[in-house]
């Protein structure tokens, strides 16, 4: 009965670790495009082929491979000082994280960093977690990750 009940427990463990690394578990790519659409106007896509994939604004940074990239990391983008630190300390980016950050770009980078002078420069704040995590589903579905 105990090696029964282990082999249960350990099958449950599998299907579960497996279930929480599914990217964007759960959300709705098709609702995260029509969010984006207020990130457009500072975000873009190109693809390192220059291909437009999102049309965007310039204010933010391409977000082509931003799932896995370092952050503050995306060549020509002036960050914050305070998004540089946070990739060089290793924050790459994560639904986890990412969800955190669109809340609030500063209050992310002030725990993260723990500093209380850090500051993002992205001003607009996506308050609702399903929605970011929606905003990922789709992000995820139209950029490649970086090359490791």
């Amino acid at each position: 009965m105990t090696l029964k009940l282990t082999a249960i427990h350990f099958t449950l463990a599998c299907v579960l670790v497996s279930a929480l690394s599914l990217p964007a578990f759960g959300a709705d790519i098709a609702r995260g495009k029509t969010i984006f659409k207020d990130c457009r106007a500072c975000h873009s896509v190109v693809d390192e082929t220059e291909t437009v994939i999102i049309r965007g604004g310039r204010t933010g940074p391409n977000l082509y491979g931003v799932v896995g990239r370092h952050a503050g990391s995306m060549p020509n983008f002036y960050y914050s000082t305070s998004m540089v630190s946070a990739g060089k300390q290793g924050l790459r980016w994560n639904e986890e994280d990412f969800v955190v950050y669109v809340k609030d770009a500063t209050h992310f980078l002030r725990a993260y960093l723990d500093d209380p002078s850090a500051r993002g420069k992205m001003a607009y704040k996506l308050k609702d977690s399903a929605k970011a995590r929606d905003v990922w589903a789709y992000l995820e579905s139209v950029t490649s990750a970086p090359a490791k």
